[in-house]
């Protein structure tokens, strides 16, 4: 299970949903002033953390974060609700921490969230995502959840397909 804690105060969620059962929590760079602290306890309860930033967060968080983590979650649109657009130079923020997590933690997972949806899946994935997150393009659309999680699926393979 992936939790991905978009709150004030994670370190005071990480007990409560390590008890339920995840395998990875991951916290926002940016609701913790104790980034370094936070990581170290999710791995106490032996579980595998990970760091995400929101569209407008320098990059270099994650830079200092990536020997520390097991995953790194690119926000693609202000978090708060779904079906939002996809914001432009998300591609970018993904190559440039692809890069990093190739240099400097091979094993990392690249996640990205926000905006996922047939006219981006293929650009996400190309950019470098290990993990696409959609909602709203696999929960509503014409056909059935199957074919709209295929249709992503394919285009995701795609994409990857002409990253150099």
């Amino acid at each position: 299970m992936d939790v991905h804690l978009m709150v004030q105060d994670p370190a005071a969620w990480i007990d409560p949903f390590a008890d339920a059962g995840a395998d990875v929590i991951t916290v926002h760079a940016e609701a913790d002033m104790h980034l370094h602290r936070t990581l170290e306890r999710i791995h106490a309860r032996g579980l595998r953390a990970g760091v995400a930033v929101n569209p407008l967060t320098p990059l270099a968080v994650l830079e200092d974060a990536l020997p520390l983590v097991e995953l790194v979650l690119i926000m693609s649109v202000n978090p708060g609700f779904g079906g939002q657009r996809w914001i432009d130079g998300s591609a970018v923020r993904l190559r440039t921490v692809r890069e990093w997590r190739d240099q400097r933690n091979p094993s990392a997972v690249v996640q990205v969230d926000g905006g996922v949806n047939m006219d981006t899946v293929a650009t996400a994935a190309a950019a470098g995502a290990d993990v696409l997150v959609a909602g709203s393009a696999v929960f509503s659309g014409e056909g059935t959840i199957a074919s709209r999680f295929q249709a992503l699926h394919q285009a995701a393979l795609e994409g990857r397909g002409s990253q150099g």
